[in-house]
């Protein structure tokens, strides 16, 4: 098992937020990946722990043929663009956005006069000149929702090889998986195959058998053979 911990890690930014980047896929990135954070898993290759400046935002940028997954963790996000204008996202809320080869716009804005805090993760699509698509979700305690990933045909999830589960747990709850996995510990702590984790620990192992020590968050990115 490897453990990346965001703190130690150089912070960096753009418009209106500071942010860490903890994966950057060679998928994506190639030569130009950042040889400090480990790399994707499946089509799995960027993840960033990102706080807004009050009143800060992106700005208005495009993709194409990516999967932009925002896991909002503190305060509140404002949605703006072409797929599903004007959304409000609270602490908690999930929103996963498929640009296809049709694409989309966003701007994702800090209403407040307060720091918020949100995950960024991308997924290269298995096919291209998809649709664009949006779906939210709004993970429950105590269980394991998966916010993307699934077979063709379902309506649940944009399909993929890639997986992506959301995990909360209380305080002595036990997450368990055999599979190789990069797991994010996005809030609390806990013992990780015998080795303490903290709020910003990325984990990178063949297996994990996790234990909350507190109210936790796990973010469990796991991929299939195609």
């Amino acid at each position: 098992m490897d453990i990346l911990h965001r703190d130690d890690l150089t912070e960096g930014g753009f418009a209106g937020l500071r942010e860490y980047r903890l994966v950057t896929g060679h998928k994506t990135f190639g030569t130009r990946r950042d040889s400090a954070t480990f790399d994707g898993i499946g089509n799995f290759v960027y993840l960033a722990d990102a706080r807004f400046n009050p009143r800060g935002e992106t700005g208005l940028h495009p993709h194409r043929e990516v999967d932009v997954i925002s896991i909002v963790l503190e305060g509140r996000i404002s949605h703006e663009g072409s797929l599903e204008h004007g959304q409000q996202l609270q602490a908690g809320d999930v929103q996963v956005q498929r640009a296809g080869g049709e694409g989309f716009s966003h701007n994702e804005v800090n209403p407040d006069n307060a720091r918020n805090r949100m995950l960024q993760l991308w997924v290269l699509p298995e096919r291209a000149g998809e649709a664009a698509g949006y779906k939210t979700y709004r993970p429950d305690a105590d269980k394991v929702c998966r916010i993307y990933g699934g077979e063709q045909g379902q309506q649940a999830t944009f399909d993929s090889h890639t997986f992506i589960d959301v995990v909360e747990m209380n305080a002595g709850q036990l997450y368990r998986s055999d599979k190789n996995l990069l797991a994010y510990v996005s809030i609390g702590q806990g013992l990780a195959n015998g080795e303490i984790v903290t709020e910003g620990s990325l984990i990178r192992s063949d297996g994990l058998e996790l234990r909350a020590g507190e109210k936790m968050q796990l973010i469990v990115i796991t991929a299939d053979a195609q």
